[in-house]
């Protein structure tokens, strides 16, 4: 799959990185993406995946905009409140980058629909804000052995992870949030730039994967503290009672 003198003019920053140049390209021009949640993250996800030349995303998200989110998601205008924020972000990516093939899917996965929905790809990034919805990501990503790229934003703190197999999203959680009655970001707050910030490096980190680029990152938290502006970054190890990917799973 050849580039075009469009895409060679589009993407003439990354083609002189001698870390991407043509190949590196060309993997992000075959590359399939789905970015579970059109949110805070997903609204700074979406655009760098898409300005990059991501082959094929899939956006999953169920929600309308409402007044609330634009404090934190500069995909939407105050004319879309009411409107499906996924079939927005698509409406986007069609007219940032026509060489990127867009799915929108109005529904908020489920166990019954996650694996479906997410077998036909080569990377997931879950920006969502509630742990049930990340836990059936999680277990579904293990079971398909999808690369699983989890961020999330609270509060003035942020977190990255890339889980491929051992250890999974469940090891780092546990079982206790299996629950829709968590804590989100509408109970706590969240500062709007903070979003974009862990948005952004969610993103730098799905291009590294699908590029090649740097040593793996799989089983490393990074975290953010918004307060103090600093970056740290732990190994998370597998848990071997995980009843996803431990020696006994459910």
């Amino acid at each position: 799959m050849s580039l075009n003198d469009d895409e060679l003019d589009r993407y003439a920053r990354h083609l002189v990185l001698p870390q991407v140049g043509g190949a590196g390209q060309q993997r992000l021009k075959t590359a399939k993406v789905a970015v579970i949640g059109a949110g805070g993250i997903g609204a700074a996800v979406i655009p760098a995946l898409v300005g990059a030349g991501v082959g094929q995303v899939a956006i999953v998200d169920g929600d309308v905009v409402d007044l609330s989110n634009l404090q934190r998601q500069p995909l939407y205008t105050t004319a879309d409140i009411g409107r499906s924020k996924a079939d927005l972000a698509a409406a986007f990516v069609r007219a940032r980058n026509p060489h990127v093939a867009v799915r929108s899917h109005l529904l908020r996965l489920d166990a019954d629909s996650v694996a479906d929905l997410l077998a036909d790809h080569d990377l997931v990034i879950d920006g969502t804000d509630n742990f049930m919805t990340r836990l059936i990501v999680s277990d579904a990503c293990v079971a398909l052995g999808l690369p699983l790229l989890s961020a999330a934003a609270q509060q003035f703190q942020g977190q990255v992870g890339l889980f491929i197999g051992k250890p999974c999203y469940r090891c780092f959680v546990g079982d206790a949030f299996d629950t829709d009655d968590c804590d989100t970001c509408a109970e706590l707050g969240v500062l709007g730039a903070l979003t974009g910030t862990v948005g952004s490096f969610a993103a730098l980190m799905a291009i590294r994967a699908i590029v090649g680029i740097g040593d793996g990152d799989a089983g490393k938290l990074h975290l953010f503290d918004g307060l103090s502006l600093e970056w740290r970054t732990m190994r998370l190890p597998p848990d071997p009672e995980c009843p996803t990917c431990g020696l006994k799973p459910s």
